[in-house]
């Protein structure tokens, strides 16, 4: 993974904060966090803990938000897992002094398998879904019991993307880092006072075994955040971005195909036009 001080010296990129913009990014969502649970008349909040980065930081904004006492944190390991993503996410609850659950989801997904063993069991990206999507609905079983709301954990740079499971891990309420990309991220998490083991930590979806975002992705959380500012969200072209940021023609080729290709994911249902 490229160290962000290093990027930015070598592209003259600035995406992160400063310390007046950080401040005011943070208090921002807090602000959003507790009014959103406030107006829909909740009793707090409920989201997925996997240990990672996004998790990590949305538990210590709602915490900051709500108060310990009206988060519900959920650990969803299973068998492809690393024991220390279990470890990791139930620290920072225990951290944080928030309620949590541990639940292994491999028998529910089982259950999947077995009932249509032909379509399933051998695709990877099939059973990496319905990995992620049993979270989703068991982070919706809990906050229906509890009348709270489920808190997302998707950044920009995934949304723009598509890297999330379609009615799983954005089968959610809000997404109070929808629109920090993963740098940015990163930034507040630290000033959070997430561990630095925890900010650095490779960000994988967990789907499969060795599963890694950038490696699935095919580029560096760094390089994707920086084409997406100037080109597919900024006004730059694609010769210009290259050239900017000195990166290969596939590289920005590949951000513009996920984003165009995703676009499904960002949009409601179509329904064709009234006759």
């Amino acid at each position: 993974m490229t160290d962000s001080k290093a990027f930015v010296e070598e592209t003259g990129i600035e995406l992160r904060f400063s310390d007046t913009e950080l401040e005011a990014c943070r208090e921002h969502i807090v602000q959003f966090i507790a009014d959103l649970v406030e107006d829909a008349g909740a009793d707090g909040a409920v989201l997925g803990l996997s240990g990672g980065i996004d998790s990590t930081t949305i538990a210590y904004l709602a915490a900051e938000a709500l108060g310990a006492e009206n988060v519900h944190g959920l650990v969803l390991p299973s068998s492809v897992n690393p024991d220390a993503d279990e470890t990791d996410a139930e620290q920072v609850a225990e951290t944080l002094g928030i309620e949590y659950d541990t639940i292994e989801i491999g028998p529910i997904v089982n259950a999947f398998v077995e009932a249509a063993p032909e379509h399933a069991a051998e695709d990877r990206m099939a059973l990496g879904n319905v990995r992620v999507r049993t979270r989703g609905v068991l982070n919706y079983f809990v906050s229906n019991a509890e009348s709270r709301l489920v808190l997302g954990t998707g950044n920009r740079s995934e949304a723009a993307t598509g890297y999330f499971t379609k009615y799983g891990d954005q089968a959610v309420d809000c997404n109070p880092i929808g629109n920090l990309y993963k740098c940015q991220v990163r930034q507040l998490a630290r000033d959070l006072g997430v561990p630095d083991d925890l900010v650095t930590r490779t960000p994988t979806a967990a789907m499969w075994e060795g599963q890694t975002d950038e490696e699935e992705m095919g580029l560096s959380y760094d390089d994707l955040d920086a084409i997406l500012a100037l080109h597919v969200h900024g006004p730059l072209s694609k010769h210009a971005t290259i050239e900017t940021l000195d990166v290969p023609k596939t590289a920005v080729d590949r951000v513009v195909e996920l984003h165009e290709t995703s676009a499904h994911k960002r949009s409601m249902p179509p329904a064709p036009e009234p006759l």
